[in-house]
């Protein structure tokens, strides 16, 4: 859940650096797999941001989040950080769930973005 925890400080974080874009938290406990945010940018196109905070380079995702991002491809992303360095951010579309659940964020392929500026600059240009 968002409500505490490392997803609640990563929220807040994104929350307060990016101001181009207006967030909505979910917090939906009926509708399992739903993405934490729902978000609108600048030019006003709408995407989901699911935010998670890893431990090492594995990605915990549960199986209602898997077939959210795989039956939702477009404008639905990834929003990774690791504990291990804070300041690596990683940006993923939600059509690459599975690289992620099954590789990582290491063997995933590259991301979309790197560092929370890019991922942000991704994010306004949708």
């Amino acid at each position: 859940q968002m409500s505490v925890g490392p997803e609640a400080k990563f929220y807040k974080k994104i929350k307060s650096k990016w101001k181009s874009i207006s967030f909505i938290r979910i917090e939906n406990r009926a509708l399992l797999g739903t993405p934490d945010l729902l978000c609108q940018n600048s030019k006003g196109t709408f995407f989901t941001l699911e935010l998670k905070v890893t431990k090492g380079y594995s990605v915990a995702l549960s199986p209602h989040q898997v077939s959210f991002h795989f039956k939702h491809k477009k404008n639905t992303f990834i929003l990774v950080s690791s504990s291990l360095d804070p300041e690596l951010v990683r940006l993923f579309p939600g059509s690459r769930i599975l690289e992620l659940v099954d590789l990582g964020i290491n063997g995933a392929g590259p991301p979309l973005a790197e560092g929370l500026d890019a991922c942000e600059s991704v994010l306004v240009g949708l």
